[in-house]
C-alpha cells in the first residue's frame, strides 16, 4: 500500500466482501492513499471480466449501488470511483452507457473523481457534464491504434517485461504518447497510471516503477480531479 497513491477497492461484486473492504480502507487511510470504489459486474467466478448486455440505466444503478456500499465503510474518505473489468471497457467505449453512468454520478456523487480510460467515451462524457475526471493509462497493458486496450484474450494484451512496462509509463507521463501494438505512437493524456494488484510480481513492479518515476523527478500523489 505505501507504494501507490490511490487504491481501487472492490465492493463485493467481482471480488471482496465487507471484511476486506474495511481492512483495505483502514490500510489505505493509514498510508494516506486515496480511497476509491471499484464497481464491476456481480461475477465472482470470472472476476468481472466477461461482458454482458446492459442498459444505460442498469449500468448507472450498478455503479451507484457499489459506490454506496464502499461509502458505508469509508465515509467522507471516499475520493474517487473507477469501474472494473468488462464493465469498465463497455462503458468506456459506448457513449450511451457512459452517459448513463455519468448522469447518475453527477447527480448523486458530484465530489467524486472519476477515473476513466484516457480518450474514451466515458472521459468525454465526464468532461461534457463537468464531472471531476482523471484520465487513466495502464502500465502493463498494450494499446490499439484507436487508444483502446488490447483485449485480454489476445496473447499481446499484457506487457510482462518490467523494463518495457516502466518505459511505457515514463513515455506516457513525460510525452503524453504511447506506442501501439502496430508500432505507431498515439497521443494519450496520463493523469493516473493503473497498476494491477493481482499479478505474481505486482509488489516488486510497483516498487520498481515508483523508484523510476521518482528518479525521473515525477511526484507520485493522489489525483485531485
Amino acid at each position: 500500500m505505501p507504494l501507490i497513491s490511490s487504491a481501487n477497492i472492490a465492493c463485493g461484486a467481482h471480488a471482496g466482501d465487507l471484511e476486506t473492504m474495511i481492512e483495505t480502507v483502514e490500510l489505505a487511510a493509514k498510508n494516506r492513499v486515496g480511497i476509491g470504489a471499484h464497481p464491476g459486474y456481480f461475477d465472482l467466478e470470472n472476476f468481472g471480466r466477461h461482458e454482458r448486455p446492459i442498459s444505460p440505466a442498469e449500468a448507472g444503478r450498478l455503479v451507484l449501488l457499489q459506490v454506496e456500499q464502499l461509502f458505508e465503510v469509508a465515509g467522507p474518505k471516499l475520493r474517487h470511483v473507477k469501474l472494473h473489468g468488462a464493465l469498465y471497457h463497455q462503458v468506456c467505449r459506448d457513449p450511451a452507457l457512459a452517459d448513463g453512468v455519468i448522469s447518475d454520478l453527477a447527480r448523486l456523487w458530484p465530489d467524486l473523481i472519476l477515473y476513466a480510460l484516457a480518450g474514451s467515451a466515458l472521459a468525454k462524457a465526464a468532461r461534457i457534464r463537468g464531472v471531476r475526471l482523471a484520465e487513466e493509462v495502464f502500465a502493463d497493458r498494450t494499446y490499439q491504434p484507436d487508444g483502446t486496450l488490447t483485449p485480454r484474450d489476445r496473447p499481446d494484451a499484457l506487457i510482462h517485461d518490467e523494463t518495457a512496462a516502466g518505459a511505457q509509463v515514463l513515455q506516457l507521463v513525460r510525452e503524453g504518447t504511447v506506442r501501439t501494438v502496430g508500432g505507431t505512437p498515439i497521443a494519450l493524456r496520463a493523469d493516473t497510471v493503473c497498476l494491477h494488484g493481482d499479478g505474481a510480481y505486482a509488489v516488486p513492479f510497483a516498487r520498481r516503477l515508483r523508484h523510476e518515476l521518482e528518479a525521473a523527478g515525477i511526484a507520485v500523489r493522489p489525483c485531485r480531479g
